[in-house]
């Protein structure tokens, strides 16, 4: 009863704004929370097909998916650092590239590399600034130990993740010095760096990629992330449910769930099999603290749907898992189709179509 549309026409829109911006720079696609929410396989076959054939992941399972649906010969990174020895031997069964964010997890991946006489290969993560993982920027000597001591890692790539509030990113170039810093000090110390890069929709669309030899891109590509103005992208995703009933409700009746609404005329009410609880109405916010909270309370009363090629307002708030629309002025019935922006990041109980 409930399909989430991705649509073919506006990912190839999207991919296009990232190659313009990636130039001769390799494209990492982030596959992390299935894709998130478009689906990790189905993603991945829609992004090869426009030749798109590098990947990154944070779960090992992501992986696992992309190797038994076919995807032999193409990169994976596994984004994640790890140091548990059956996650690393399932990576290294996978021929996964591998995160050395840590002495500990390379002393663990040169352990599980030197059990089978392999060498494994592994990209290092610098924290520049946001705490997620990583040798800290400012730390070099702790850098430098890894490409000194482990015989069984081949180090293929180096990066790091940026952020910033400001809409031209220039509170970021602190952060991007930083780990400019960190690869000189390899560079300086005889060691190859492999691709350098900066990972994040963030950086690719609001920093500058001069010398980076490769880019990663996510919520870019659904056009759901921090955006600039003119920026050529375009959101993807859209619900489509069936009308569950119509009905006709008389002057000043109340309806809705929460918080009552009293009806100001009589009005004709369809309902939707669809809530909250399947992403109905959600959204990322992208903007801080008191601008964001004024947002997501204007937007809650604007929220539409489209009835045919005919928007409808959602009166009161949207239920957990039924929503009231007003269609008084529209021609519908039970069983008509009733479509409304969805982020995939937050869409549940949904089977999913590229169209």
């Amino acid at each position: 009863m409930r399909t989430l549309v991705l649509e073919k026409k506006a990912l190839t829109q999207n991919l296009d704004v990232v190659r313009q911006r990636a130039g001769s720079a390799r494209i990492w696609a982030n596959l992390s929370g299935d894709a998130a929410g478009a689906g990790t396989v189905a993603m991945a076959r829609f992004l090869r097909g426009q030749g798109v054939g590098s990947f990154t992941v944070s779960e090992p399972e992501e992986a696992r998916a992309l190797r038994k649906a076919g995807f032999v010969d193409e990169d994976i990174l596994m984004l994640r650092s790890v140091t548990h020895r059956e996650t690393l031997d399932l990576l290294l069964d996978l021929n996964v590239i591998c995160t050395v964010g840590s002495l500990d997890a390379g002393l663990a991946l040169n352990t599980a590399a030197e059990a089978r006489s392999t060498v494994a290969e592994a990209h290092v993560q610098v924290d520049s600034g946001l705490g997620f993982g990583g040798f800290l920027a400012g730390e070099p000597e702790k850098l430098l130990a890894v490409y000194r001591n482990l015989s069984n890692v081949a180090f293929s790539g180096i990066y790091t993740q940026v952020h910033g509030v400001r809409p031209d990113g220039r509170d970021a170039a602190g952060q991007l010095e930083a780990f400019r810093q960190m690869v000189r000090a390899v560079v300086d110390g005889g060691y190859e760096t492999g691709e350098v890069y900066v990972g994040g929709s963030f950086a690719l669309l609001h920093c500058p990629l001069e010398g980076m030899d490769a880019v990663r891109a996510g919520s870019v590509l659904l056009g759901r992330c921090r955006r600039t103005r003119g920026d050529g992208l375009v959101r993807v995703g859209y619900g489509e449910v069936p009308i569950q009933e119509v009905r006709w409700f008389p002057k000043g009746r109340t309806v809705g769930c929460e918080t009552l609404v009293t009806l100001r005329r009589n009005t004709r009410l369809a309902v939707l099999p669809v809530g909250y609880q399947n992403g109905l109405g959600l959204s990322r916010s992208r903007d801080p603290g008191l601008w964001a909270a004024i947002r997501r309370w204007w937007r809650s009363r604007r929220v539409t749907v489209l009835v045919g090629d005919h928007k409808a307002r959602v009166v009161g708030p949207i239920g957990a898992s039924e929503t009231l629309v007003d269609v008084t002025d529209l021609k519908c019935a039970p069983g008509d189709p009733v479509r409304f922006d969805l982020d995939p990041m937050f869409a549940k109980g949904f089977s999913i179509e590229f169209l």
